[in-house]
């Protein structure tokens, strides 16, 4: 019975050693290969370099004053893209028309930024953005707060906003 054995243990200690050997091996290969498509998880830098990137767009191109829209436009044309533009152009288009009746002022702030996904040149974010408006006719103020998905694009080193969507 103790050869058995013996034979029992060999068998399992040359197993265990083949299973050790093959786990090393497919350690090296994790090792060796970019598993992580989201850098967020893993640049630092580069994630908290399209938080502020995005969050300064944001704040440019929804702050708006109705004596000088000018600033406001130009930030669109900077920052905005595909459907975030064309959204974009239809509620300019609507502020443009009311706006100057009632001297109207927004100021746009970013409380928060969150990057869900980043890759090389594109990245999801979460954020939280209060806007507080001021109209000089009647001396009325609100602030209104909206969560957003906002979807970037880069561009040479520029990231540019192509999709903005309320939660």
């Amino acid at each position: 019975m103790s050869a058995v054995r013996r034979h029992v243990a060999l068998v399992l200690t040359v197993l265990l050693l083949a299973a050790a050997a093959v786990a090393f091996w497919r350690a090296g290969v994790a090792r060796d290969t970019d598993h992580v498509a989201n850098h967020a998880v893993v640049d630092a830098a580069a994630t908290t370099a399209v938080q502020s990137a995005v969050a300064s767009a944001l704040v440019r191109v929804f702050s708006y004053d109705y004596s000088d829209p000018g600033p406001t436009q130009q930030a669109a044309d900077d920052l905005l893209e595909g459907e975030a533009r064309r959204q974009y152009d239809l509620l300019f288009a609507a502020l443009q028309d009311k706006a100057p009746g009632q001297q109207l002022v927004l100021t746009a702030q970013v409380q928060v930024a969150a990057v869900e996904e980043l890759t090389a040149r594109t990245a999801r974010l979460l954020v939280f953005l209060d806007q507080a408006s001021q109209r000089a006719t009647d001396e009325e103020s609100a602030v209104s707060a909206a969560q957003l998905v906002v979807r970037a694009t880069k561009t040479g080193s520029t990231w540019r906003i192509s999709g903005i969507d309320p939660l």
